[in-house]
């Protein structure tokens, strides 16, 4: 499987720095709760000292989301979203144990992380502006139909896995108990992105070898990088 950005979101959002991971073998009995502590007590520490609307990497997001002409209090990426309910509530929801510690990750470091079922993409994925047939799984299970140039991850079936870029994700390709193969996409535009990217990318690496067993690959994309190929030990997923 391939992921890449289109010319268009290589051409609007330069600044654009992207960790993306994949991982085999995962399963729904792994207890990831050590970590998830303690990604989820650093970002509590700092909404101590300030709302995530006032984060460097929020306010990216935000101007980003403006940019592509949506009300950003209306529609928050999913770090945004995640921060603002643990202000608010101080716990985060308990899902499943990888999206439980993606999702501890994305409020440490307030940027959005999503995570994919690899069997649930058919061949590659792209993010790009939607051309208006697209569909999109709600998690409702209701069927959705992507505004013609709304930003997508989309795939060759035609299948939007992603809506509004970073802000809500599909049920048809959620990670479940049934979930084996994984693609973690972490994104980030605020200056010193690339970074903060390469952080992540090694936190989160050790942080499912040591709480999953398994081994865990990941690269930057961003610049001239922009595309990413799944490893041959991994596969490419073929869902109709």
């Amino acid at each position: 499987m391939r992921f890449e950005y289109s010319p268009f979101i290589q051409t609007n959002f330069p600044a654009l720095s992207t960790c993306i991971i994949e991982l085999s073998g995962v399963g729904p009995d792994f207890d990831s709760s050590a970590p998830v502590a303690k990604f989820t007590e650093m970002a509590l520490k700092r909404l101590e000292l300030e709302n995530e609307g006032a984060f460097v990497e929020i306010q990216a997001w935000r101007r980003a989301y403006a940019k592509m002409g949506l009300k950003p209090t209306q529609y928050r990426c999913a770090a945004e979203a995640l921060l603002r309910r643990l202000r608010k509530r101080g716990d985060l929801p308990k899902l499943h144990p990888l999206i439980d510690l993606c999702n501890a990750v994305s409020v440490a470091f307030a940027v959005p992380v999503a995570v994919f079922d690899m069997d649930r993409i058919s061949g590659d994925l792209c993010v790009r502006p939607a051309e208006g047939d697209e569909t999109y799984l709600a998690f409702s299970g209701q069927s959705e139909t992507p505004d013609p140039g709304e930003v997508i991850f989309a795939d060759y079936g035609r299948n939007a896995h992603a809506r509004r870029w970073a802000n809500r994700q599909s049920l048809r390709s959620a990670v479940s108990p049934k979930t084996t193969r994984a693609l973690i996409v972490a994104e980030a535009q605020h200056e010193d992105a690339a970074d903060q990217m390469l952080v992540l990318k090694d936190a989160l690496t050790i942080t499912i070898a040591e709480a999953f067993g398994v081994i865990a690959t990941g690269r930057l994309l961003g610049g001239s990088d922009d595309a990413f190929v799944s490893s041959k030990l991994i596969g490419d997923s073929n869902v109709d």
